[in-house]
């Protein structure tokens, strides 16, 4: 396919699970079709791409960048001197990897690195995984060749048609349904009792937390267990309720495993997580964060319930309605089945392949 030349590909985004999981999917498959292209993943040392991209044996390098607070605070002041030192080292991170394809997840991060590859010339590819797009992708999308959105509901927000692509939210290569049993006793569960796994990403949920903490007897009644991801913000505080029938995780490696015990899921309605549940076909109960841009969590979320393919619950409504909506979901075997069907329809399993393969044909430069 490409002769003699080896493409390079720049990957910019993380922050959370989120915005980075989508774009090693769509790595794995620009390796798995095109296996001498030479991949580097940009993002900041101190989330969670740092530790997650080397483990999974990509290059990785950091620039100095943060978000910028909506709220008044004194780390709004250093933005500017961020910002102009991110732009830097961005320009020289693609001066010297040469990138033919510079591919952008929509964080913060993302912005100096695709922006550093339109100086440079080559190909922006922006993904979008929410039905409402984060600032950076709007502020981008002139300068890029192509834009991969997961919802319908996004094209409004972006400016030149011409360039969207309803291609759905990339999935990991290696996310699959496993046993059953055998994923209850990796988390050192009883494979005999049903299974909730909880959890409100990778940073963590606050109200979820502190709700499953406050019912945590209820919901360990009879024949019940969880598998409890707290986040990396909140584990210290819950880490004490771990017990036979508790597994409480600050992160899950395994998340195969962990979709694969559960008899139900309880989680945010982040654009990752329902590409994943739709793609395994998860039973799932939708807490949407209200502290997200245009209350995008819910919008995702919503159209799924309408499609009777998960639950929702407000946020607003946890401390009276969670404990009876999760014990009513246990002992609905029915409802629980059909939500395994339905889901399945919303998901796009051919996505990464999709965009990899646009992305390979934008590095030949057709």
């Amino acid at each position: 396919m490409t002769g003699n030349r080896i493409y390079r590909f720049i990957f910019a985004g993380g922050g959370t699970g989120g915005h980075l999981y989508p774009l090693i999917a769509v790595a794995q498959q620009i390796k798995k079709l095109l296996p001498e292209a030479e991949i580097l993943f940009v993002g900041t040392s101190n989330k969670i791409e740092a530790s997650v991209v080397p483990a999974l044996g990509y290059n990785f390098k950091s620039i100095w960048i943060s978000g910028f607070s909506r709220q008044l605070t004194i780390k709004n002041l250093l933005f500017p001197v961020k910002l102009l030192v991110g732009l830097t080292q961005s320009l020289l991170i693609n001066m010297r990897f040469k990138p033919r394809v510079v591919i952008g997840a929509g964080s913060y991060v993302a912005g100096p690195v695709v922006w550093g590859g339109t100086v440079l010339g080559s190909k922006i590819m922006l993904l979008e995984q929410n039905s409402y797009p984060g600032i950076t992708n709007r502020m981008l999308d002139k300068k890029a060749d192509e834009i991969h959105i997961s919802f319908e509901q996004s094209r409004k927000y972006f400016r030149v048609q011409s360039k969207l692509f309803l291609s759905g939210n990339p999935v990991r290569i290696n996310l699959e349904t496993k046993d059953k049993a055998a994923s209850a006793l990796h988390f050192g569960l009883d494979a005999k009792k049903k299974t909730i796994f909880i959890t409100g990403g990778s940073l963590g949920a606050k109200s979820l937390n502190a709700c499953v903490a406050d019912n945590i007897d209820e919901l360990t009644a009879a024949n019940t267990q969880l598998i409890w991801q707290t986040g990396k913000l909140y584990y210290e505080q819950y880490k004490k309720y771990k017990s036979a029938k508790v597994k409480v995780l600050e992160f899950v490696d395994d998340m195969s495993a962990a979709y694969s015990a559960a008899d139900l899921v309880v989680a945010r309605a982040g654009a990752t997580t329902i590409a994943e549940v739709a793609y395994l076909g998860v039973p799932v109960l939708f807490v949407p964060s209200p502290n997200v841009a245009e209350n995008h969590q819910y919008k995702n979320a919503i159209a799924l319930k309408e499609g009777n393919a998960a639950e929702l619950l407000e946020d607003s409504k946890l401390a009276t309605e969670f404990l009876p909506r999760v014990v009513e979901l246990m002992n609905d075997e029915q409802r629980l089945d059909l939500y395994k069907q339905n889901i399945k329809s919303f998901s796009k399993s051919d996505a990464a392949k999709v965009i990899a393969e646009h992305a390979i044909r934008l590095a030949e430069g057709r």
